[in-house]
């Protein structure tokens, strides 16, 4: 994840927009001035409730929000940038943790003062994005810088003539390590009335490994669907093993599909496994 330098004047252009759009030396920005407030604000921050990341895959979060302005400002000049992003503790601290999107956002005037802006918060897990301390409660933020006619990438870029502004507490969502479920019902074919044992396993997204790991100690329930029917019912609730490990025994009654179901928890998504078929004779 990208953390937010705040030394001196630097502080307001090296977040995500300073890393996708600038190209500004930390030395030379600081030699040339303090950005101004620019006159923005952010509001109807919307996201995502919960992001489930596993441990390869680039996950993109949607986000819109609206941006309102004052009337010197204008969010369609092509040296305005904006872009939402999420944070988790304390907004604006050398530590807090962040996540930003590739690209900047893309904002479509509404009125004289505000403008409707739609970005992503990409997430790359396999880049270090992410660690287990990190599933959580996050919140959102938005950001925009405007270079009023000066070229972000110019050796005489004049930071007094640059606008930043940056506004936390928008929103809040859930980054969840993702969890995964196996269910194995057996032996099949089986005599009605006998014993069917049910194993399986809930694992889930270790970031700091980049691989996925037992879960432990959660209750998971058991649950079973009639042939021919669509409607899971819960047969029983266990608890995971030390290694993520689930077994248990049913009385076999008819046809159906046995699978285990996991309903999530502060850090870890939910997650169904999928149904395992018995042939009950």
């Amino acid at each position: 994840m990208r953390i937010r330098a705040t030394v001196a004047a630097v502080s307001a252009v090296t977040g995500a927009l300073a890393l996708t759009c600038l190209a500004v030396p930390a030395a030379q920005a600081a030699d040339s001035g303090t950005p101004y407030t620019l006159d923005v604000s952010f509001s109807n921050f919307k996201i995502a409730s919960s992001i489930k990341v596993g441990t390869s895959a680039v996950v993109s979060a949607k986000v819109s929000y609206t941006l309102t302005h004052g009337s010197d400002v204008d969010p369609t000049a092509s040296d305005f940038y904006t872009d939402p992003f999420l944070y988790r503790g304390t907004f604006g601290a050398d530590s807090t943790p962040e996540l930003y999107g590739d690209n900047p956002a893309t904002c479509t005037v509404t009125s004289a003062t505000t403008a409707t802006c739609t970005g992503t918060v990409d997430i790359h897990p396999a880049d270090g994005d992410l660690s287990n301390a990190n599933a959580g409660t996050w919140k959102g933020a938005a950001e925009a810088v405007d270079f009023n006619g000066q070229d972000p990438n110019s050796s005489n870029l004049d930071l007094s003539k640059v606008g930043y502004k940056d506004q936390g507490d928008l929103a809040t969502t859930k980054v969840l390590r993702l969890g995964k479920l196996t269910a194995n019902a057996s032996p099949e074919p089986v005599r009605k009335g006998r014993t069917i044992t049910v194993t399986g396993k809930l694992s889930r997204a270790n970031w700091d490994t980049g691989s996925y790991s037992g879960y432990s100690g959660q209750y998971v329930k058991l649950q079973y669907r009639k042939a021919g029917t669509t409607t899971y019912t819960t047969v029983k609730t266990i608890k995971s093993s030390s290694t993520g490990g689930l077994s248990t025994t049913v009385t076999a009654s008819a046809d159906g599909y046995y699978r285990y179901s996991f309903a999530g928890s502060a850090t870890t998504s939910a997650v169904n496994a999928t149904g395992d078929y018995i042939d009950v004779q």
